[in-house]
């Protein structure tokens, strides 16, 4: 471990349901706020949320770390991947940093794996925020957007066409980083995890993220949405229809904004979720 000790992307460890757990904490005199990442290969904890951690931590206690399967937390035995383990695995982690309820923010795979919390142990959950979120079913296009994230095979060429997608703004589409994510998605036993996790046909993927669709009106938590207007992963047709389903639900949309939102507009994202979480209800 000490010549990982420099990698940005280790935090500290817990045991969380059994796995050796990496996450990263900022501040502590607020309320926790758990931030849970998406599904895109090479992604972790610290990728998806490095721009907004220490901005949060200065008023909530901030709480981001890696999911089954991604970034550096422990590779189940089996990789067995679900909605189900996932969501089991936050709580796990909750019990183990002792945080009895905590906002959620979810982005993409991430705000499905938040609502399915919310569904189902309620009094757990204070707040939701939800980003290009999955967690309702949508068609899925083949070879395009999602499929295309899910379908990765490693090679930079392939993780920089993905960037391509997730990202709006052309500046973050930089060899820099495709090399940096296809480093982290070959790492022993990554790969093998993510193409385990969606197979082909994907749209089995987005409906099993979509479990709990019909139990989403029973959601009385308040709810902040974010959607990139030219998001071409997860389309913005699904944080309209979880506008319409979620009772206490608002949404923001970003123009010039693709499935990146904490990164292209990270100032008025972090803002936006700071001001939504210590607000009083």
């Amino acid at each position: 471990m000490s010549t990982e000790q420099k990698i940005p992307e280790i935090g500290k460890y817990i045991q969380a349901g059994g796995v050796q757990t990496n996450y990263h904490e900022y501040g502590s005199g607020g309320e926790p706020v758990i931030l849970i990442h998406g599904s895109g290969p090479g992604v972790s904890a610290w990728s998806n949320w490095r721009l907004a951690l220490p901005y949060l931590g200065e008023r909530l206690h901030a709480f981001a770390y890696d999911q089954l399967g991604f970034g550096y937390s422990e590779l189940p035995e089996k990789n067995v991947y679900s909605l189900e383990g996932w969501t089991h695995h936050l709580f796990s982690f909750m019990d183990a940093v002792g945080v009895e309820q905590a906002h959620l923010v979810g982005n993409s795979m991430g705000a499905s794996v938040a609502l399915a919390a919310a569904v189902t142990h309620p009094e757990r959950v204070k707040k939701l925020v939800l980003m290009g979120p999955m967690g309702v079913r949508f068609p899925i296009v083949e070879g395009e957007g999602l499929d295309a994230v899910w379908g990765y095979t490693p090679s930079v060429e392939n993780m920089k066409r993905l960037i391509d997608i997730f990202a709006y703004d052309r500046k973050l589409v930089t060899d820099a980083l495709a090399e940096q994510r296809y480093r982290a998605s070959i790492r022993p036993g990554m790969q093998e995890a993510f193409s385990s996790m969606f197979p082909a046909p994907r749209q089995r993927g987005v409906d099993a993220l979509a479990a709990y669709e019909d139990r989403l009106s029973s959601v009385q938590h308040q709810a902040l949405i974010f959607h990139g207007r030219e998001d071409r992963v997860i389309p913005l047709s699904t944080s309209q229809k979880l506008l319409n389903i979620l009772p206490n639900a608002q949404l923001h949309i970003f123009g010039h904004c693709g499935h990146w939102t904490q990164t292209e507009h990270a100032a008025a994202f972090n803002r936006l979720v700071r001001d939504f979480l210590t607000e009083e209800e």
